[in-house]
């Protein structure tokens, strides 16, 4: 039996507060055991509400409540009633400010769900998004109750000798028994959502930024001892970010002091709250032996992330949790930009588009279908989703694209200044670009209520007596949960013409001066476009950048693909000749596996890959992408009914076939960029390794001597986690015979360091080699794995289901079934995990019948599992839906 019946939050549902929080001061008496909380509330009635009740009903849950006073008089308990989920008071005052003081208690160590105050390792620390703040004292609990926050921490001195919150430190003292207090001001009204504090023995490096108008900001990052010589590079993004934000968006940093906690225990990535940002670890720690290039990376853009949120999401921030995409989408746009202008713009925006692609593309196609605001939720963790953050900021890009940057830095400029200090929403942000550059934007706003992956049917007509062609485009949206015969969306189209010889064709265009590239406005289900003055049939090059988040279906010819993989001066769209190339030979050799027929590889890719070897590259890290064959994920993704042996064969024949007969390429490719770049993570260097181990990547297909021994030495030799890393992946995913020592030197050499572990973990979990769920099931066993550590979950249980499809999807459901264990395990530990580790299953729709069974029998065995947390409830039951 479930815990409760769940109840359905509904968007449509949505009314003002009853009651507002003028200002909160709040003392905690911190321990692990048991944490005392009084909070007192300055509480008013909202002149905005209509409703009469004299009752005020405060969110909170598992706490222990010690007592309650309004305007300091003590209340009895018939005053008030405590449920499982709320605190009501009676009768409140209605006309005057009054005050309420609560006292209550928690218990941080056994808080394994890690929502609220939790301890990790030896520190106290807390995470209140989305509904956390109700685990720590009774509030109103949700995003549009906006308050000014005074916070007193209380400690034992030995135990948390560091005490952190939100704002400014405004005092500081000892107490008796080696106790000490400090005590933080937050001079901006936020939602309790953004309430943060930490205590812990921690240790601090320090640095500064001059803001634009001159004012020093201190900069400081907080760690575990043995973590202090990993911190320098996320203190230098953090700077980056302060100056990009200040330079694109006009945005400076308010207050005077800007904290970052790095944090063992985390269910999320990081955390934005004001002024006191708390992050995993695993987007702070870096050093050149432990983290790899793409960690470098990753960290730099996370931190960026939750810097921007400073205005996009703190200063502006959501009206309800239905807005979620409001700060999320716009402020992962602000972070890809962001890491665009600081590595590789044409590398980033095909790798955010990739992930795009391969997973929210599968969330729109199935019955998790929502909105980037959807209408309804039953638990709202559930809603951090790719289609909040990712599409979500697929449409900002959009209005980029429809504005130009000049229109869209007004529109922000805009939104900022009419909403700061304000919880706003997603028509809020829409309606400040719309008056900022006098647009219509009313069709556009469709893509905030609408679910699915809109697709467009391209037909394509030239003549050559007039000189002119004909495109004409279809866009439909498919079915999804809740919505059928979706109305046109406002969709750009950027697009570029080729002439046969591979020079960009000029557009024209209603009397100005011609363009290499023009924005196709598609508003209506058929629109066609004319394209005048082209003397010869153009190749059209459509959806130039990744202009909108859709389905594009145009037939090509595989010669076509290759002439635009060879001149096509759109970085993204050359990389997508060479996806669409590949992929078009690789589903052609599904069919020959399905009808058992013998296997030849199409010379067409040979020689395009051919020619992308022979020519020089100032981006290396662009190059090694164009050479990489389109992972299985996306090709799943192309077909019907998926065949995971099917998919995973063909694949690994093209691999085979491109390595040998371009095997001397590859191999003097990899010697080229073959060297020792310890300490190097310029774009130039991280170009350098990328190519080489994409190179190794393709020469271990050969499984050969020689390939083994490349791999071998680069392990024992690397300087870099990058190239380790990169070595070890290639031994792992082939038989050589010195995998399984590599493997046990590489723990042992890394055994006290969590993150590079995680990554052993990872290697093991998604290894394509037979033997690998049983290597997953003797994992689970071992030392250092910890059900209770999310980081830890996820690179055992997380990369084997969400990132081995050939052995997750094993035809006898073993792979099934070991997740679902996993789930009904963590079920009771950390429901946030639980729920997102079931989107493996959530998919079953697109598998053969004897799959589909295997997947809704174990979703069926979640739902039915007794006290089933509401976050994993809805995602099963929705998935069976």
């Amino acid at each position: 039996m479930r815990d409760a019946n769940p109840q359905t939050i509904y968007l449509k549902d949505y009314t003002v507060p009853e009651y507002l929080i003028h200002q909160v001061d709040l003392e905690f008496d911190l321990d692990a055991e048991q944490t005392r909380v009084t909070s007192r509330l300055t509480v008013q009635r909202n002149p905005q509400c209509q409703s009469k009740g004299k009752e005020l009903t405060l969110m909170g849950e598992g706490l222990i409540l010690h007592g309650v006073s309004l305007n300091g008089e003590p209340l009895s308990v018939g005053c008030y009633l405590q449920t499982e989920e709320s605190l009501i008071i009676h009768e409140v005052p209605q006309t005057e400010p009054f005050e309420l003081t609560i006292e209550n208690s928690i218990s941080p160590r056994t808080n394994t769900a890690f929502e609220g105050l939790y301890q990790s390792s030896t520190m106290l620390c807390t995470q209140c998004e989305a509904e956390g703040f109700r685990k720590i004292t009774y509030f109103l609990d949700r995003p549009d109750v906006m308050s000014k926050f005074k916070t007193r921490l209380v400690a034992d001195k030995e135990h948390y000798p560091v005490l952190l919150s939100n704002g400014n430190k405004v005092a500081g003292g000892e107490l008796d028994n080696n106790r000490h207090w400090v005590s933080w001001e937050d001079p901006f009204a936020k939602p309790c959502y953004l309430f943060a504090l930490v205590a812990g023995q921690l240790e601090c490096i320090e640095d500064y930024f001059v803001t634009m108008s001159g004012r020093e900001i201190t900069l400081q990052i907080f760690v575990e001892a043995h973590d202090v010589d990993k911190c320098w590079h996320a203190m230098q993004s953090l700077k980056n970010a302060m100056r990009w934000d200040e330079e694109v968006y006009g945005r400076e940093y308010d207050l005077d002091l800007y904290m970052i906690v790095a944090v063992g225990h985390f269910n999320m990535g990081a955390m934005e709250n004001k002024g006191l940002n708390i992050f995993n670890t695993k987007f702070v720690l870096a050093r050149p032996d432990t983290a790899t290039d793409s960690d470098y990376e990753h960290i730099e853009g996370v931190i960026g992330h939750e810097y921007f949120h400073n205005w996009s999401g703190n200063r502006v921030t959501c009206r309800d949790w239905f807005q979620l995409s409001l700060k999320e989408g716009f402020t992962v746009f602000r972070d890809q930009e962001f890491t665009g202008d600081r590595t590789s713009k044409a590398v980033k925006r095909i790798e955010d588009v990739n992930m795009l692609r391969t997973r929210q593309f599968a969330e729109d196609a199935g019955p998790l279908a929502h909105p980037i605001r959807p209408d309804s939720y039953i638990e709202i963790n559930n809603f951090y989703t790719l289609t909040v953050y990712e599409k979500g900021a697929e449409v900002v890009r959009m209005l980029h694209t429809l504005l130009g940057a000049d229109g869209f830095r007004k529109g922000s400029d805009l939104y900022f200044q009419r909403h700061d200090g304000q919880a706003v929403t997603c028509d809020d942000f829409v309606k400040a670009m719309e008056d900022a550059n006098a647009r219509d934007l009313s069709q556009f706003r469709r893509w905030y209520a609408q679910a699915g992956t809109p697709v467009l049917d391209v037909r394509q007509q030239y003549d050559a007596d007039s000189k002119q062609l004909r495109l004409t485009i279809t866009q439909s949206c498919p079915d999804t949960p809740g919505q059928k015969n979706k109305p046109p969306l406002h969709i750009p189209v950027k697009t570029g013409l080729l002439r046969p010889d591979g020079a960009v064709a000029m557009i024209e265009q209603n009397g100005l001066d011609p363009v290499e590239e023009t924005i196709l406005e598609l508003i209506e289900a058929e629109q066609t476009f004319t394209f005048s003055g082209l003397a010869e049939q153009p190749v059209v090059s459509l959806l130039r950048g990744f202009s909108a988040p859709v389905i594009v279906k145009i037939q090509r010819s595989l010669e076509e693909l290759a002439f635009l993989l060879s001149y096509d001066n759109d970085t993204f769209n050359r990389w997508e000749a060479a996806q669409q190339l590949s992929g078009q030979i690789i589903s052609g050799l599904i069919e020959d596996i399905q009808g058992g027929r013998s296997l030849t590889l199409n010379p067409v890719i040979v020689d395009a890959y051919g020619k992308l070897l022979q020519q020089s590259w100032d981006d290396l890290s662009y190059f090694s992408l164009l050479l990489q064959l389109p992972d299985q994920t996306y090709l799943a993704s192309q077909m019907e009914v998926i065949d995971v042996e099917a998919i995973h064969r063909a694949r690994e024949f093209v691999r085979k076939n491109l390595a040998e007969q371009l095997r001397e390429q590859f191999f003097r490719l990899y010697q080229q960029y073959h060297r020792d770049e310890t300490g190097r993570f310029d774009a130039d260097a991280i170009g350098r390794r990328r190519i080489k181990n994409t190179a190794l990547h393709y020469l271990m297909a050969l499984e050969n001597d020689e390939a083994y021994d490349l791999a071998a030495q680069q392990f024992s030799r690397a300087g870099t986690m990058t190239d380790q890393m990169a070595a070890l992946s290639a031994i792992i995913n082939s038989h050589s015979p010195v995998k399984q020592d590599l493997l046990n030197d590489f723990y042992l050499q890394w055994q006290d360091e969590a993150l590079v572990i995680d990554k052993w973990f990872a290697l093991q979990a998604t290894s394509t080699m037979p033997d690998t769920f049983a290597k997953v099931q003797e994992l689970l066993h071992h030392p250092s794995f910890d059900l209770k550590n999310p980081n830890r979950v996820r690179s055992l249980v997380g990369a084997f289901s969400q990132a081995n499809m050939l052995h997750f999807h094993s035809g006898d459901g073993s792979g099934y079934r070991f997740l679902t264990d996993q789930i009904i395990a963590l079920n009771s530990l950390n429901p946030q995990v639980a729920a997102r580790m079931v989107s493996a299953l959530t998919q079953w729709r697109r598998h053969d019948a004897s799959r589909q069974q295997l997947m809704r029998t174990e979703l069926q065995r979640i739902v039915d599992t007794d006290r089933i947390s509401k976050d994993v409830f809805e995602v099963a039951s929705k998935s069976l839906a």
